[in-house]
């Protein structure tokens, strides 16, 4: 099936959906962020196919998210987050905190979070880079920015 190319749209969600827009690669990135590293891991935690997992895999390599590094003589791999791949769980353990507000239930949250600079379980809160203060969607208005559709 032939994917809807949102590379070169001017908006930076459907550039982001390029790359991790289907529902295995923000998955194979937590597996990996969590420790997770080698093909037949990934394959085993997630039950996905060796096929998808490879095009998954990839895809993730080509955009520059993740590195294959050897661990063996054979062509084994292992993979590792790249600065850019860090950086994109960021956006994951905001999808959390909203799972876990909207979709846990009664059971609570699965997994939780806990800060390493102050050592408290706690969860990601969106701030402004400026002042400090939160920033939701409701606090913000959109103005065109130097890289926007004429």
């Amino acid at each position: 099936m032939q994917r809807t190319d949102f590379s070169e749209m001017a908006c930076s969600i459907a550039r982001t959906l390029d790359v991790i827009g289907e529902p295995w690669s923000p998955l194979i990135l937590r597996d990996i962020w969590v420790g997770i590293s080698r093909f037949e891991q990934i394959q085993a935690d997630l039950g996905i196919s060796r096929k998808v997992l490879t095009e998954r895999l990839s895809h993730l390599v080509d955009r520059g998210i993740i590195d294959r590094r050897p661990y063996d003589r054979r062509p084994r791999y292992e993979y590792v987050l790249t600065d850019r791949g860090t950086e994109l769980v960021d956006l994951l353990m905001v999808m959390v905190r909203w799972g876990d507000k909207w979709l846990a239930g009664e059971a609570g949250p699965p997994v939780l979070y806990r800060h390493r600079s102050c050592g408290e379980v706690n969860r990601v809160d969106l701030r402004c880079a400026q002042c400090g203060e939160p920033m939701h969607a409701g606090d913000v208005d959109l103005i065109p920015g130097p890289g926007a559709a004429t």
